[in-house]
């Protein structure tokens, strides 16, 4: 099959029109983008599990590189489906030099994109986010200066179920059958049973629950982690803490809110020599001293940089409802979220810092 090279096909079309793209302020954003994260180890990580590309036989394909460019567009852009973001490639002659193709060329295919996704393994999205923020804390911004985990409900991409009817589909699904339509061919859209539900503030929710560890002084995710709404947060504390670790030290301090708050998850802090900045709660025979309630004031105001994440992204990024409905597939598509989010906010901070100093 082989890779599409268009690094030596510029036309004297593509060159007229970069003049013109020079002075858009899409392409401005974009083109800052390119210049302040390194592609280079990011293809690497990419190229060493793809399984397409090695025959010489068949259509060329599409660097992975210029896909996983593209799931970032669909972030940033807030494009909510990948026919939608085939279109916009097209239309958007921006897009298009971003991801590396001519004007010439058409984008990727929809369904490309979504092979894409199960091409790349949730590992090797962890090794990019990895990647990103290896390189942003080469400009200096801190990965390992204190660690604050949250969570918030994810709704689900479909339709609330019964709990009776979850528990039906789940058993239909063990059998040869039910994982074939009326024709036998293997099933390949699925309701959404890897969601449940829960109340929360006396109300019932049915979808997902996104558990996301965040550097208090940089604000940029460390790590994010899906499961069911219904499980409770003290579970994934661990889980998100040392993915979240990222630096040759373990963050000094982890803040977290009461829903965290288990001997457990307090053994483990100290186990690992990290200062314990969960926030405490009443127990039945127990109440909260004053001294307390003011510690769980103070780490409240240190969290806050995590609520910035949840709120950005459910505004222009879906990130209030699940976009797919396994977990598997949610769990790849917030780290693809994580990743536009950080390059963005880098980005940002780069140029108030050029705004300062011209100042």
């Amino acid at each position: 099959m082989a890779f599409k090279d268009f690094s030596r096909n510029l036309g004297f079309a593509d060159i007229e029109v970069e003049k013109v793209l020079a002075r858009t302020r899409t392409q401005g954003f974009l083109e800052e983008i390119n210049r302040s994260v390194d592609w280079e180890p990011i293809e690497k990580i990419l190229m060493r599990g793809y399984p397409v590309g090695d025959s010489e036989l068949g259509n060329k394909a599409f660097y992975p590189i210029v896909l996983m460019k593209a799931i970032l567009l669909q972030k940033w852009y807030g494009l909510y489906s990948d026919p939608e973001l085939e279109n916009q490639i097209n239309d958007r002659l921006s897009f298009k030099k971003f991801i590396g193709i001519p004007m010439r060329q058409f984008s990727p295919d929809h369904s490309l994109i979504s092979k894409f996704r199960k091409r790349v393994s949730q590992q090797d999205m962890e090794a990019i986010h990895g990647e990103l923020l290896k390189q942003f804390s080469e400009k200096g911004y801190s990965i390992e200066g204190g660690m604050a985990i949250d969570a918030r409900l994810v709704k689900s991409s479909a339709g609330p179920k019964s709990t009776e009817k979850i528990e039906e589909e789940k058993q239909k699904r063990e059998t040869p059958e039910g994982n074939e339509d009326k024709n036998g061919k293997p099933v390949k859209f699925r309701s959404d049973i890897d969601s449940d539900w829960v109340v929360r503030n006396e109300q019932p929710f049915y979808g997902m629950k996104e558990n996301t560890s965040i550097d208090v002084e940089s604000g940029l995710v460390l790590s994010t982690w899906v499961s069911k709404a219904s499980e409770h947060d003290t579970n994934f504390f661990q889980v998100v803490a040392v993915k979240g670790m990222h630096g040759k030290e373990n963050p000094p301090k982890i803040y977290a809110d009461k829903g965290y708050c288990s001997k457990d998850n307090r053994k483990f802090l100290t186990r690992n020599e990290i200062s314990d900045g969960i926030m405490r709660k009443d127990h039945k025979n127990a109440k909260l001293t004053e001294w307390e309630h003011e510690r769980n004031k103070m780490i409240s105001k240190v969290r806050y940089k995590i609520e910035q994440y949840f709120g950005l992204t459910e505004r222009h990024m879906g990130g209030g409802r699940a976009r797919f409905t396994t977990l598997i597939k949610e769990n790849w598509n917030r780290m693809g979220m994580v990743m536009a989010f950080n390059i963005k906010r880098v980005l940002l901070a780069e140029n108030k810092k050029t705004q300062r100093a011209m100042a």
